[in-house]
């Protein structure tokens, strides 16, 4: 999760002049709201979260000879392997879905790749906040979302989960997953 084996990968690449002018590379991460700092953003996983974000800093100055760049992505939340492990991020995640949805303002993987390559990578500007990231979060994080997820996050409970929450959504995610999973 940290960028230990990114940096090797590109080292890897470069020192086998296997890397084109002006060469851009991406890693993943997700930041999330204050409702999920205390596990995502603090402890283990934000302290390689913070790795990962150093080293692009890192791999962008190795690359400087050919004008490369490395960035960090950050997308908004997404049923992952990692994330369905993860205490309260289904909660999170599936009250979110049913928000975002409600709104219009929801997109799946395929929508973030893309959004991510034609509007800010490759497209238009490339705006990066104060921490040099790449930021395709900003629906997820908006004031008015943020507010009915933590609204709705005072009431959930088992008994009410399928109602407030996208639950059929997620679960749905997490089957198409893990079949495609069992394909590889």
């Amino acid at each position: 999760m940290g960028g230990e084996d990114w940096k090797m990968w590109m080292d890897a690449l470069k020192s086998e002049n296997l890397l084109s002018e002006g060469a851009k590379t991406i890693a993943y991460s997700y930041i999330g709201p204050s409702l999920t700092e205390a596990v995502y953003r603090k402890g283990t996983i934000g302290a390689a979260k913070d790795n990962l974000e150093a080293t692009a800093f890192t791999i962008s100055n190795d690359l400087k000879s050919i004008g490369g760049k490395a960035y960090v992505y950050v997308n908004k939340a997404l049923v992952t392997q990692a994330s369905s492990a993860i205490p309260v991020i289904p909660l999170y995640i599936s009250l979110l879905y049913k928000i975002m949805k409600a709104k219009g303002i929801h997109e799946g993987c395929i929508e973030q790749i893309q959004s991510l390559y034609s509007e800010r990578l490759f497209g238009g500007d490339l705006l990066l906040d104060s921490k040099g990231r790449i930021r395709i979060d900003d629906w997820e994080m908006r004031e008015d979302v943020q507010a009915e997820v933590a609204k709705l996050w005072e009431v959930a409970s088992t008994e009410n989960l399928s109602q407030i929450g996208d639950l059929e959504g997620y679960v749905m995610i997490s089957l198409i997953y893990s079949d495609l999973k069992l394909m590889v």
